[in-house]
C-alpha cells in the first residue's frame, strides 16, 4: 500500500540545495516552505518557495542552525515534513529528535543512526562490528599533547587529525613529524569546536596517494537496503571535494562489489533508512578502509542521478513517507559517465581565499548533457557568511572522456562577472592529461601547482584582443549616448591622424590600447605593438566582432563602473580602466593590517601596547566557514586595534596598526 504523500515540506536550507529540493517537490505536487536569514531574503530559493519564513540574523548560528526557529516555522505554516538538505541541521540528532517530538517528519535517517554516525569514533566502533575494513585510530578528548604523541607514535608518520563530530575538511590537519603535533592539535581542536561545537578529535595513519571512493546507500522502513554504485571524489582542495564522478575509473566489478557489500553491511548494522553515503579510502594497492558515514544527501548526488536516471530527493521523500524502495532502485544500472564540478567564489591563486560581493552576470550556457544546480539566477550577491559555492555543473555522456570535454567546454563558455572563482582551475583539471588518463588521487593539487592551473584561460594574444574589444565597445557606447548620425562609423574622426587611447589593467599587467579608423580600416596598437590584419566587423556596447588574420570571432562585453568583463571562445578577461588622471588615494597608516576579505572577527590575540614579532597572529577572521589568520608583517608594538571579537569587517578595512621597532 502506498503511503499518503506529504502535503507541505519545509526546506531547512539555502542556496542551490534548497532550489534542488524545491524542484522535486514541485514535480511531486507538494507545497513548499523556505526559511531564510536576512542576507537571503531575496535569494532565488526564497522567492521560488510557496511560502517564506524569515529567520533573521546574518550568520548560520543566528538563522539556519536555530532548530527551535525552524520547527516553529514548520508549526506556523502547517508543514508535515522537513527536508534538511546537507550541512546545517542535516546531521543533527537533537534536531531530528525534536522533529519527532513535534510530530513533524524529518526526511533523513532515524535519530539513532544519526547519533551513532555523528561521531567518527562511534562510527568506527559500529563499522568494526559489521566487519567493515578500518584504519587504526587514536581518540583525542582532553589528553595533553605529550600523551597524544605517545599514543599516536605507533601509527607511524604521517598522521591525520580529524574532527570526530564533522567533516568538510574542517578540523582536519596532516602531521608529518612529532614537532608539529602540539600546534596542529590546538588549531584542529579550535576549528572543530567553532564549526561543530565539539572539540573531540581522532588520529589515524595518513594514507599517501589514496583515492576517495564513496558508496551511495538507500534504505527503507521495511528492512531493504541497496547501493547505487560508487562515486570518486579524489580531486580535493583543503580536504574538500571539488570534482566528483561516477563510476570511478579505478574501481572494477570485483572491487565495486566488495566495497558495496561492506557499505550495505554497515547500513544494516545500524538499521539505516533513507539516503546515506559510506566513504572509503582506496590505497594504491587496491585495499579500502572506512572513513565515515554521511547521514544525509551528498553535495555530489547529481552524478549518481545522471548515471542511474533516479531522483534521489524524490526517493528520500518516498522513504520518509513509509514507501518501500521501488523496483527501479533495485534494478538500477550504470548508464554512461557523469562528472560534477563545484564552482566556488574563491581565489585558488591566493590559498583559495573566499570571495564575496556582487555577481554582475552569472550565465552557464545550456548544452546537451549539461545540468546546472545553482544558487543564483543571472545576478546576485555572494555573502561572506556562508559556504562560497556558486553552483554545481554536471556533465553526463556515454564515456568519461566525453563527459570531461562537455564539462570543460560548459565552464569555458560560462560568463561569471563580479567575483573571483575557481573556474580556470576546474577547466585545467578536467583537461589535464593525468586526470584524463585516470590515475588521480587526493594529492593531485599538491603535484600540480594551483597557481599555474588557475592562470587565465586565454593567452597573451587573447588578452590583447579582449582589451581591443573593450575599447571598441566603450567607444560604441559613447557614440550611442552622443546620438551621432547613424551612418557614421564607430571611431570616426575628422582628423584621422590621431589615435584614440585607453589603458586597462588585467591583473598585474597594463594594456595600453591605441586605435583609429581611416576609410573603413582599423589600425590598432597594444603597448606600442601594432596588431596586423585586424578588422572590426561590428561594434556595439555589448558585443564586438573582430576579424583577425581572416578569422572572425565574437567578444561579449559587459561594463560595471570602470571594470570590463570580456568573454569569448578563447577565454574570459576582467579589465579595469586606468584613469588618465588618477586621483590621489588616502593612505592607510604605515604598519596597517588590512582585512584581506569580508568576514567576522572571531578572536583578537593582541592588544594595544603589546610587543609583536613579524609572523605573529594578531587576530583571526572567519569568512565562508574558513578561518584566516591575520599576521604581523613586521616587528614592533601594537599601536592600535580597531576591531573587537564579533565585528563584521569589509575587505581592505584597517584592523590594527603596528609601530615598527618600538
Amino acid at each position: 500500500m502506498t503511503a499518503t504523500p506529504f502535503n507541505k515540506i519545509l526546506i531547512a536550507n539555502r542556496g542551490e540545495i534548497a532550489r534542488r529540493i524545491l524542484r522535486t517537490c514541485r514535480a511531486m505536487g507538494i507545497a513548499t516552505v523556505a526559511v531564510a536569514s536576512d542576507p537571503d531574503r531575496d535569494a532565488p530559493f526564497a522567492r521560488e518557495a510557496d511560502e517564506l519564513v524569515p529567520l533573521g540574523g546574518m550568520r548560520p548560528a543566528e538563522s539556519y542552525l536555530r532548530g527551535d526557529a525552524v520547527l516553529d516555522a514548520a508549526r506556523r505554516t502547517g508543514s508535515d515534513a522537513i527536508h534538511p538538505g546537507y550541512g546545517f541541521l542535516s546531521e543533527n540528532a537533537d534536531f531530528a529528535r525534536a522533529c519527532q517530538a513535534a510530530r513533524v517528519t524529518f526526511i533523513g535517517p532515524p535519530v539513532e543512526a544519526i547519533a551513532a554516525m555523528g561521531s567518527k569514533i562511534e562510527a568506527k566502533r559500529r563499522m568494526a562490528a559489521a566487519g567493515v575494513p578500518l584504519l587504526p585510530t587514536v581518540e583525542v578528548a582532553g589528553q595533553s599533547a605529550e600523551q597524544v604523541l605517545r599514543e599516536a607514535k605507533p601509527l607511524g608518520w604521517p598522521l591525520l587529525i580529524k574532527a570526530s563530530a564533522g567533516g568538510g575538511g574542517r578540523g582536519m590537519r596532516i602531521v608529518r613529524s612529532a614537532g608539529e603535533l602540539a600546534e596542529l592539535l590546538a588549531t584542529a581542536r579550535q576549528e572543530s569546536e567553532s564549526a561543530f561545537g565539539d572539540g573531540t578529535l581522532l588520529i589515524e595513519p595518513y594514507v599517501e596517494n589514496a583515492r576517495h571512493i564513496e558508496i551511495q546507500i538507500l534504505g527503507d522502513r521495511h528492512g531493504n537496503v541497496v547501493h547505487l554504485f560508487e562515486r570518486e571524489c579524489s580531486i580535493q582542495r583543503r580536504h574538500q571535494k571539488i570534482i566528483e564522478e561516477s563510476p570511478a575509473a579505478a574501481v572494477d566489478e570485483e572491487l565495486r562489489r566488495a566495497m558495496a557489500e561492506a557499505a550495505v553491511r554497515g547500513a544494516q548494522e545500524i538499521g539505516y533508512q533513507n539516503a546515506g553515503t559510506w566513504e572509503f579510502l582506496l590505497t594504491p594497492e587496491g585495499k579500502f578502509y572506512f572513513l565515515e558515514v554521511n547521514t544525509r544527501l551528498q553535495v555530489e548526488h547529481p552524478v549518481t542521478e545522471c548515471v542511474t536516471g533516479l531522483d534521489l530527493v524524490r526517493l528520500q521523500i518516498q522513504i520518509a513517507a513509509g514507501e518501500p524502495l521501488p523496483p527501479e532502485v533495485r534494478s538500477a544500472q550504470v548508464n554512461g559517465h557523469a562528472i560534477e564540478a563545484r564552482l566556488y567564489a574563491e581565489d585558488p591563486r591566493h590559498d583559495y581565499r573566499p570571495a564575496a560581493g556582487a555577481l554582475h552576470r552569472f550565465q552557464i550556457p545550456a548544452s546537451p548533457g549539461i545540468r546546472v544546480d545553482s544558487a543564483f539566477d543571472s545576478t546576485g550577491t555572494v555573502s561572506p557568511y556562508y559556504d562560497p559555492m556558486l553552483a554545481k555543473v554536471i556533465a553526463h555522456a556515454p564515456t568519461r572522456a566525453e563527459a570531461a570535454r562537455r564539462l570543460s567546454q560548459a565552464l569555458r563558455r560560462s560568463q561569471i562577472h563580479g567575483v573571483c572563482t575557481n573556474r580556470e582551475l576546474l577547466v585545467r583539471i578536467l583537461e589535464h592529461p593525468e586526470f584524463l588518463s585516470g590515475p588521480i588521487d587526493t594529492h593531485f593539487l599538491e603535484r600540480h601547482d594551483p597557481q599555474e592551473l588557475s592562470a587565465p584561460l586565454g593567452d597573451a594574444d587573447t588578452q590583447r584582443l579582449h582589451a581591443v574589444a573593450a575599447a571598441l565597445a566603450s567607444q560604441a557606447l559613447r557614440r550611442q549616448e552622443a546620438r551621432l548620425v547613424a551612418h557614421v562609423p564607430s571611431g570616426w574622426r575628422n582628423n584621422p591622424s590621431q589615435y584614440q587611447q585607453v589603458c586597462y589593467r588585467a591583473g598585474d599587467e597594463d594594456l595600453a590600447v591605441e586605435y583609429q579608423f581611416h576609410r573603413g580600416a582599423l589600425s590598432v596598437r597594444v603597448n606600442g605593438e601594432a596588431l596586423p590584419e585586424v578588422r572590426c566587423q561590428q561594434a556595439t556596447s555589448q558585443q564586438v566582432r573582430l576579424q583577425v588574420g581572416g578569422i572572425e570571432r565574437s567578444y561579449d562585453v559587459q561594463r560595471s563602473g570602470d571594470t570590463y568583463y570580456i568573454d569569448s571562445a578563447a577565454g574570459s578577461t576582467e579589465l579595469v580602466e586606468v584613469p588618465r588622471f588618477p586621483l590621489t588615494e588616502d593612505e592607510a597608516p604605515t604598519g596597517s593590517l588590512k582585512a584581506p576579505l569580508p568576514g567576522v572577527v572571531t578572536e583578537v590575540k593582541l592588544r594595544a601596547g603589546d610587543a609583536v614579532t613579524a609572523g605573529d597572529v594578531v587576530l583571526v577572521i572567519e569568512s565562508m566557514k574558513v578561518f584566516h589568520w591575520i599576521v604581523a608583517p613586521l616587528s614592533g608594538t601594537i599601536a592600535e586595534v580597531r576591531v573587537t571579537t564579533g565585528d563584521h569587517v569589509e575587505s581592505g578595512m584597517v584592523l590594527a596598526v603596528i609601530d615598527e621597532g618600538t
